[in-house]
């Protein structure tokens, strides 16, 4: 199967299958993020949108911390950078019908936490092929180190995912039953 393929058939496993309930532990979460001595001070997550695994209880529970917590704002030309954004800031809609910041302060994350429609043991990940995260992460890793989690429902994982050059590798993928490394 292409990637178009994959695509289309994980999403429509995703919808069908979704779960509000079915989350990942944020206990296990954080005590991950410590095992690894992962020292952050910001994470860049995401609205979560089209059956995707929910994020907004890990930036509230990291937000509780004292850490600085972020939104995608997609741009021109595929390219999208990350906002300063707290729970109780308002939101936008975008033209993908996805909530936005309304800052207007960008903020490079130390771990930012992607979305994604299918992934593998290798820590590949398959998006909705539009390049954003894949553009995001080469343009913030020429300024600074950044740790990449994929977040996905287990259901989510197939046995390989086509890649190419432009396609980049995420350093965890975590979902409700494990975290791969």
């Amino acid at each position: 199967m292409n990637k178009s393929q994959i695509r289309n058939k994980i999403i429509k496993i995703r919808k069908k299958k979704f779960n509000k309930d079915l989350k990942i532990n944020l206990g296990k979460f954080i005590s991950f993020l410590k095992i690894d001595k992962l020292n952050f001070k910001s994470i860049g997550g995401y609205y979560p949108s089209n059956y995707e695994i929910d994020d907004l209880d890990i930036l509230d529970l990291l937000e509780k911390k004292n850490f600085k917590v972020s939104l995608p704002i997609i741009k021109k030309d595929n390219q999208m950078n990350f906002y300063s954004w707290s729970r109780n800031d308002p939101l936008k809609i975008n033209k993908f019908g996805i909530p936005e910041p309304v800052s207007s302060k960008i903020l490079y994350p130390d771990i930012l936490l992607v979305p994604l429609v299918a992934f593998d043991s290798n820590l590949n990940r398959l998006g909705y092929g539009g390049g954003y995260y894949d553009r995001y992460i080469e343009k913030i890793e020429k300024i600074k180190k950044v740790i990449k989690i994929g977040l996905a429902f287990s259901f989510q994982k197939i046995s390989s995912i086509p890649i190419n050059q432009y396609d980049k590798k995420l350093d965890f993928i975590v979902t409700e039953k494990e975290i791969l490394k």
